[in-house]
């Protein structure tokens, strides 16, 4: 969970005509627009306005909320919303720290969710959190990694924080490789190549083993900075 910068209300960028991202003061929401109805990847930090309203104005469609993982900052709009769809392995951190609202309904791995002409398939990737997801859109090579996947800082101290898992994950997607090069995320320059996977892979490798000091972080946490170039880790 990145600091929270300046309170700004949620903005919406085009990408396509059925695609945008909702940017809610440094964390990045997605919404996909079927034929059928749309989903809605994560809700930002809940401080700064609706993304309900800001959802509402660009599709009239029934709208599915998918969360990435339970942090603050990507479940914070949940209560607008009558369901919440995450990995299992999600729901007790998500139950710690969502507002009364949304009811949890399961996401598994290789589940295929289908809007209507666009169909995203569910990748389990723990490390960053227990039930971090991505979701996979074949069809256009692209891969909306949530926080586990940036340029910016993945947080990678705490409760539920995993490296070893974090490695595991970044390897089953480099594998998958032939199916996607562009990747969509939560933070951060947006997009960004998906071979920025191999320099995340190995750069976590570096911190677990000791081979990067690490920096003071910016702001107060027991745990440090550590740059591996194509990103950073806040680890402990």
């Amino acid at each position: 969970m990145p600091e929270m910068p300046a309170p700004k209300p949620p903005e919406a960028v085009k990408i396509d005509d059925a695609t945008f991202t909702i940017e809610d003061s440094g964390v990045r929401c997605l919404l996909y627009i079927g034929t059928e109805k749309a989903l809605l990847f994560d809700t930002g930090f809940g401080a700064n306005g609706s993304v309900r309203a800001v959802v509402e104005t660009l599709t009239p469609l029934p709208v599915m909320l998918v969360n990435s993982h339970a942090d603050p900052d990507h479940i914070g709009n949940n209560a607008e919303f009558d369901a919440a769809y995450m990995h299992p392995s999600e729901m007790a951190y998500y139950a710690k720290n969502s507002k009364p609202g949304a009811k949890t309904y399961p996401l598994w791995e290789g589940d295929k969710i289908d809007i209507g002409g666009r169909v995203l398939e569910v990748a389990l990737i723990p490390g960053h959190t227990p039930g971090s997801i991505a979701l996979l859109d074949a069809e256009n090579k692209i891969l909306i990694g949530g926080d586990s996947v940036q340029a910016g800082m993945i947080f990678m101290f705490g409760p539920g924080r995993n490296i070893d898992a974090y490695i595991h994950s970044m390897t089953e997607l480099a594998n998958m490789r032939e199916v996607f090069d562009t990747v969509y995320p939560s933070h951060g320059p947006f997009p960004v190549d998906a071979g920025i996977i191999d320099g995340l892979i190995s750069g976590a490798e570096q911190v677990r083993d000791g081979k990067i000091t690490g920096t003071k972080a910016p702001f107060d946490t027991p745990a440090e900075v550590y740059d591996i170039g194509v990103a950073k880790f806040l680890y402990k």
